[in-house]
Order: structure tokens, then sequence, then C-alpha cells
């Protein structure tokens, strides 16, 4: 089966995805107890499991020691850097780094919000590459009850949250936290991609519940990495509840992932212009038991030889 897989590797086309890189996904399990798991695929909508969808990296950092919703880049350094939340309500998140998905180095507990005591969690870290300062950027969603009264009672329970950031060279000395993101509503699971326009395009949740339910995927825009963003877009998921977009784009189409949470499945929708989405959910596959994660690509060898094993 493993001779077959790389056959397969090497002869199928890669679909406007560069011959030397491959797309993997990166996702957690349950509730994030096992740590990292991954997923590769060579088009973008079938996707299989690694290491018979055990764990990569089990979780050592965080009161709760978990490793829930894994964001994974690949930075110009050729590393892989990965952050995570590392639990339900704590000021910090995880961070590891790799050199090839598979050696790991020693996992840091990054207190984030530390200077907010009040601050009730750290969720869906995410990471990105700003190239025009040659630092990276680290973001994820928090709620500081009192902080935004106008929209609390909005979400769910005691939770509304906003979006923050700091930004590293070095993954030891980091910048003050910084509100990223704040439209006037209750927002959560940040991701960015960077467009050939020069622009970056934001997606999120709407994680509003009353006094009516949105729960769905929105993008905005900026021509800044660190924002100002836009006013969010229209959803461009459908009627079910939805979390956790990530975005890459293959050929001239933007295709953005989703885990359905409520129904227990993935979901995609795609789009030329980030205007008008179709929803390819059914065209997708997803092995195993994928949750909140995120898309990346993987140089070929390294890629090769993980799927090889």
């Amino acid at each position: 089966m493993k001779q077959i897989l790389a056959l397969f590797l090497l002869v199928i086309p890669f679909w406007g995805i560069s011959q030397s890189d491959v797309l993997f996904f990166s996702y957690f399990k349950g509730n994030g107890e096992d740590g990292l798991h991954l997923a590769y695929s060579t088009d973008g909508y079938q996707w299989n499991t690694l290491k018979n969808d055990k764990s990569f990296l089990q979780p050592e950092v965080g009161e709760s020691v978990l490793m829930r919703d894994p964001c994974i880049l690949y930075g110009p350094d050729k590393q892989f850097h990965m952050v995570w939340t590392s639990g339900w309500n704590e000021h910090g998140i995880g961070y590891a780094s790799s050199k090839d998905l598979v050696t790991w180095s020693g996992q840091k507990y990054i207190e984030v919000m530390k200077h907010e005591p009040e601050a009730l969690n750290c969720w869906a870290p995410e990471i990105t590459y700003d190239e025009a300062k040659n630092e990276y950027m680290i973001f994820w969603s928090s709620t500081i009850p009192g902080r935004f009264p106008e929209t609390d009672g909005t979400g769910d329970d005691k939770y509304n949250h906003r979006m923050y950031y700091v930004t590293t060279k070095d993954f030891e000395k980091y910048s003050e936290t910084k509100l990223l993101y704040d439209r006037g509503f209750n927002v959560i699971d940040g991701s960015i991609l960077k467009l050939d326009t020069d622009e970056f395009v934001l997606f999120l949740k709407d994680e509003t519940r009353e006094p009516v339910a949105e729960k769905n995927i929105r993008w905005a825009k900026a021509k800044n990495i660190e924002g100002p963003y836009s006013k969010p877009s229209l959803p461009i998921t459908g009627d079910y509840w939805a979390e956790g977009p990530t975005c890459i784009k293959i050929g001239e189409k933007y295709v953005v992932y989703f885990d359905k949470y409520t129904k227990k499945s993935m979901g995609a929708v795609e789009s030329t212009d980030l205007e008008n989405w179709t929803d390819i959910s059914d065209k997708i596959s997803f092995t195993g038991g994928v949750r909140h994660g995120t898309v990346f690509s993987v140089p070929y060898k390294i890629a090769r030889q993980l799927i090889e094993e």
C-alpha cells in the first residue's frame, strides 16, 4: 500500500499546486488529548490521514495539557512552526517547531494574555509570516469580561470574543499584545491569506448566537497584515453552523475548508473572486475524525518521506 501511495504521489497532477509542494492538513481529534494529527492531499479535495491517523506529537504544556486547533506554517527558515490551544480557560497557547513534522522541539507555553488577568481564554491561535517586516504574527481569540459590553450575552454562555495578536522574529521575544479585529460583534477563528494583490484577507467566524444565531464564516480585507481589516463580508457558508476556516489557493480558486461541527463533518466552499462562493462539501473527502485544523504546504521531499512511511 505504501508503494502504491508513493507512486501515486509521483504521477498524479498537482492541479495548480507547485510540483515542489504537497498539501497537508493539521488537526486534532476528540478534546485534543492525544495531540497532533496530519492528513495530505494531492488535489485539495481528497484527503488521507498519515501514520494510520495516530498522533505525531503529544501535548506537554498548559494547565489542561491539550493540543486543540493546531496551526502549522512552513517558514522562510525552513522550519515548521506550530501553535495550538492548550486548554479551555488559560492565558497562554502552545508552540513548537520541527524540520520534518516528525521530530519536534521542546514545547513552549506562551502567556500571550498574562497582562489581562480577567481574560477567560486563548482559543484557536494561528500563525502567519509578515514578509515586509521579516517577522511572524500569532493571533487568536479571547474573551475579556466587560471589555465589549455592547455584545455581552450574544455568544455561548459568558464568551464574547475579539481577536488579538503578537509578533516575533525568534519565538523568544514577543511584542505586546494588540487588538487585531473588533467590528462590533463576537468573532473567533481567524485565518489570514495573502492575496496576489499584496492585500490580506482574514477569514473569520461570526460567533453570534443571540438574538439570532449566525455561526457562519465571513471574510475581511486589509492592506497590511496587522490591519485595520474591513467590515465582514456576507456569510460564505450555508444554513449550518461552521467554524475553523482555513484557506488555500489552488489554481485560480480559493478553497476554504471548515468544520461543520454540529454535523460532525468537514465542509468547503470555493471562489475565484472572493465574492461568489460555491459549496463543494460533497466534493471533498476526509478520512478519520478530522476536526478544526489548518491547510498548509509541505516541501515535496518531506511529504514523500512521510507518505512512504
